[in-house]
C-alpha cells in the first residue's frame, strides 16, 4: 500500500516537473548530500534552449532585486511537515460551518493549504503590516539550506514569537519587508482561481515595491488597477510636507483575461447613453438601414449641419424615415463616444438606438443590465465607502471599547468583496487582524441571501504594551488585555479576531429573525502545530537496530483521531470544511468524511472482517495506520479485499 507523505508539496520538484513537460532534454539526475539520487535541471542545456533572448552574467536588465530575494523564494518552495489541529471548543457550529479560522504563521498556513485549496479561492484580501519602521514583520528563517530547513521543520516545533521589529536601523528595512511579502505572494497565487483577484491594502511607503513584486509574481499584464481610498475625513499633518487622507488598494488578477469587471452594481434598465461627446476628435459613423428608432413623424431630411451649442453633428446623406425607422443607410459626422465597431456591435445585438428629433442626437438605450464598473476612487463622499473612524465605531459597538488600532471599516471590505465575488465563492485573508474581512463576508451573505465562505489566517501575536512606543497604542493594548481577561482568553490578536466573528455572527443572526438559522455564522478553528507523526516517519533510514525500540509508535501520543484526520485531509487535498462523522464497527471507531469521500480507522486490531465492512461502504479513499492490523496476512490482504469489494477505493497507510 502507498504511504501518505504527511508533509506539504515540494515546490522545487513540482517546478522541475513543469520544466520537464516543456524541455525533457533539460532534466538530469544528481545526488544530494546523503548520496541519494534526485531529479535536477541541466541549466547549461536549458540556456541553450532559450539562447535566443538569454540575459545572463553582469548585463543590465529590468528587474526588482534586494538582499534576501533568493532566500525568500527558497522559503516559499521548501516543504514543511506540520498539521492543522481542530479546536472544537473555540469553534462555532463546527460540524456544519463552511468557514475556517487558522491560527498560526501565515507562511505555514499558505503551504498547508496548497493542495486542499489549489485554484479554488476567488478573492484574497490582505492588509499586511505597513513598513513604517515601528511595525513588526514575520521573521522567516532563511539561514539554512533547503534540506536542513526541511529536516528542522519536520522535527522541531516553533517556540517564541515569529515577529521582529523592522526598524530602519537594522540595515534591511525594505529588504526584510519584501522578503516577508514575496514568499507569501508566490504561495497565494497558487490558491487563486483562474478568475481570482488579489487585493492588497498599502500606504505610500512600500507601494512601488509591492507593485513591482506583484508584477513579477503575477505578471505585469495581470495588474488590474489601484484604488485610492479616502481613509480619513480630516488629514493628519504629522508629515513635514502634506496632510495624508488616503491609502491604496492594489488589484491583481491571477489571469486578467478570465477576470470579470469589478462590479459597482448593474446599469439602470433603459438608461440613455448619448453618442455625442463634446471634445472628442471628429469622426464619421455609418448607421445601417433600419438600425435607428426615430421618435418623430415620418419625413425626409437633406444633408445639413446639425450642430448646436458645443455639440458638433452633421448629417452627410439624404435620410428617409418611414414607420419610425431609417429606410436606408446614413452617415453622421461628429465628436463621438462610440467607435464604428461598437456601433456595429449594438446593431448586431439588436440593441435600441434612438433619435428623438432634429437636430439629431443619437442615444444608446441600455437594456442589458450589464455590470457597472467600480471607480478607482473609494470615498465616503462619492460612493459611500466608510473611513477608519467608522471602523473604530464598529469595534466599539461590538466590544464596548476601543481595543484595536488601525482597523479597516467593514463597509470598505463589503464594497470590495461585492465587486468581485458571488454566491459560494471563497474569500481569504491571511493577515486577518481584527477579522473585518470575515465580518464583511457574513454581513454580505445576510443581506444578499448568499453563502460566500471565508478562510482567515492570523498569527497568535502577543498583545504586549511594553513593546509599543506610541502612548495611544499602549493604551489600546491595555484595554485589549482587560477585555480578553473579562472573557478568559489569552492575550493575543487571534483571540480578538475570533471573538469579533462570534459576536458579529450572533448579532447578524438575531437581526435576521426567522431567516437567522439559514445563515452560516460559524467557523472551524484550526491551529498550526507540529506534524502528528514523529520524526521517524520522515527519516526511517535513520533508525538503527539499537534505537528501533523507541520508534515503534510513529504517531505522537498527544494527538487525537481528529488531529490525525485533519492532517490526512490536507495530505489528500480535501476541503477542510467537509462534514465529519464517526461510527462503531466491530467495536472500532471509523471516521467518515463527507459520507464516502474518506474512511479512516486509527485503532489497533484491524482484522479482515472490519476491512470487509468498510469496503462494503465503497469509500473513495481509505486510510489505516501501518501497524494497526492484527497480523501481516491481514495487512497484505487489505488491497486485495478492497479491489474485490470496492475497486474504486484508493487505500493508503500512515
Amino acid at each position: 500500500m502507498t504511504k501518505l507523505k504527511m508533509h506539504t508539496t515540494d515546490a522545487v520538484d513540482a517546478n522541475i516537473a513543469r520544466i520537464a513537460e516543456l524541455f525533457p532534454n533539460c532534466v538530469t539526475e544528481t545526488r544530494n548530500d546523503q548520496g541519494k539520487a534526485r531529479r535536477a535541471i541541466d541549466f547549461d542545456q536549458l540556456r541553450q534552449e532559450l539562447s535566443g533572448d538569454l540575459v545572463e552574467g553582469p548585463r543590465e536588465r529590468y528587474r526588482l532585486d534586494w538582499p534576501g530575494k533568493r532566500e525568500a523564494l527558497l522559503a516559499a518552495n521548501t516543504p514543511i511537515a506540520k498539521a492543522l489541529r481542530p479546536y472544537r471548543d473555540e469553534s462555532i457550529e463546527f460540524d456544519t460551518t463552511q468557514n475556517l479560522f487558522i491560527e498560526g504563521d501565515n507562511l505555514d498556513a499558505l503551504k498547508l493549504l496548497q493542495e486542499s485549496y489549489l485554484a479554488r479561492v476567488k478573492m484574497i484580501y490582505i492588509d499586511p503590516p505597513y513598513n513604517t519602521g515601528n511595525d513588526f514583520i514575520y521573521d522567516d528563517d532563511f539561514s539554512d539550506n533547503a534540506e536542513e530547513y526541511f529536516r528542522r521543520s519536520n522535527q522541531i516545533s516553533d517556540d517564541g514569537s515569529r515577529l521582529v521589529a523592522n526598524t530602519e536601523s537594522n540595515g534591511r528595512f525594505h529588504s526584510d519587508w519584501l522578503s516577508m511579502m514575496y514568499s507569501r505572494l508566490k504561495l497565494a497565487r497558487n490558491l487563486l482561481r483562474d478568475d481570482g483577484i488579489l487585493l492588497i491594502s498599502i500606504d505610500h511607503g512600500e507601494l512601488a515595491n509591492i507593485k513591482h513584486a506583484c508584477d513579477e509574481v503575477f505578471g505585469e499584464a495581470n495588474f488590474c488597477g489601484m484604488y485610492v481610498w479616502e481613509k480619513k475625513k480630516k488629514p493628519s499633518f504629522l508629515s513635514a510636507n502634506m496632510g495624508t487622507v488616503t491609502d491604496y488598494i492594489l488589484a491583481v488578477a491571477k489571469d486578467r483575461s478570465h477576470s470579470p469587471p469589478f462590479a459597482a452594481g448593474r446599469v439602470e434598465e433603459g438608461k440613455k447613453y448619448p453618442f455625442n461627446n463634446a471634445g472628442n476628435s471628429i469622426s464619421v459613423l455609418t448607421f445601417p438601414p433600419g438600425s435607428v428608432t426615430f421618435r418623430c413623424s415620418d419625413q425626409s431630411f437633406k444633408p445639413q449641419d446639425m450642430s448646436e451649442g458645443n455639440i458638433v453633428t452633421e448629417l452627410l446623406d439624404p435620410l428617409v424615415i418611414r414607420k419610425g425607422r431609417n429606410v436606408g443607410e446614413f452617415r453622421l459626422s461628429g465628436e463621438w463616444r462610440y467607435s464604428q465597431d461598437k456601433l456595429n456591435e449594438f446593431v448586431k445585438a439588436g440593441d435600441e438606438i434612438v433619435i428623438s428629433k432634429a437636430p439629431f442626437r443619437p442615444n444608446y438605450i441600455n437594456r442589458s443590465g450589464e455590470v457597472k464598473k467600480t471607480a478607482n476612487l473609494l470615498s465616503h463622499r462619492t460612493n459611500g465607502v466608510p473611513t477608519n473612524e467608522d471602523a473604530t465605531d464598529e469595534l466599539r459597538t461590538l466590544f464596548g471599547s476601543d481595543i484595536m488600532s488601525h482597523p479597516k471599516p467593514m463597509g470598505l471590505l463589503k464594497y470590495l468583496i461585492r465587486s468581485v465575488t458571488g454566491d459560494g465563492d471563497i474569500v481569504m485573508d491571511f493577515f486577518a487582524g481584527s477579522a473585518t474581512t470575515a465580518h464583511a463576508v457574513l454581513s454580505l451573505n445576510s443581506e444578499q441571501g448568499e453563502r460566500r465562505r471565508y478562510i482567515m489566517v492570523q498569527l497568535p501575536e502577543a498583545i504586549d504594551p511594553t513593546r509599543m512606543a506610541d502612548p495611544g497604542a499602549r493604551d489600546l493594548a491595555k484595554r485589549a488585555i482587560e477585555f480578553l481577561d473579562s472573557i478568559r482568553r489569552p492575550h493575543t490578536v487571534a483571540e480578538i479576531s475570533k471573538e469579533r466573528i462570534r459576536r458579529a455572527g450572533a448579532s447578524l443572526r438575531e437581526a435576521a429573525g426567522l431567516l437567522g438559522p439559514q445563515l452560516d455564522v460559524g467557523f472551524r478553528v484550526l491551529k498550526i502545530d507540529t506534524s502528528c507523526m514523529r520524526e521517524v516517519y520522515y527519516t526511517p533510514d535513520a533508525v538503527t537496530q539499537q534505537t528501533i525500540a523507541g520508534f515503534v509508535e510513529k504517531i505522537r501520543s498527544d494527538r487525537s483521531d481528529e488531529d490525525l484526520l485533519f492532517q490526512i485531509l490536507l495530505d489528500w487535498g480535501l476541503d477542510l470544511a467537509l462534514p465529519v462523522s464517526s461510527e462503531l464497527m466491530r467495536g472500532k471507531r471509523i471516521h467518515f468524511v463527507d459520507g464516502d469521500a474518506l474512511a479512516a480507522c486509527f485503532e489497533m486490531g484491524i482484522d479482515n472482517e472490519l476491512i470487509k465492512l468498510i469496503a462494503a461502504r465503497r469509500p473513495l479513499r481509505a486510510v489505516f495506520p501501518d501497524t494497526a492490523f492484527t497480523d501481516d496476512s491481514t495487512r497484505i490482504n487489505v488491497e486485495q479485499l478492497f479491489s474485490v469489494l470496492s475497486p474504486g477505493t484508493e487505500v493508503k497507510v500512515i
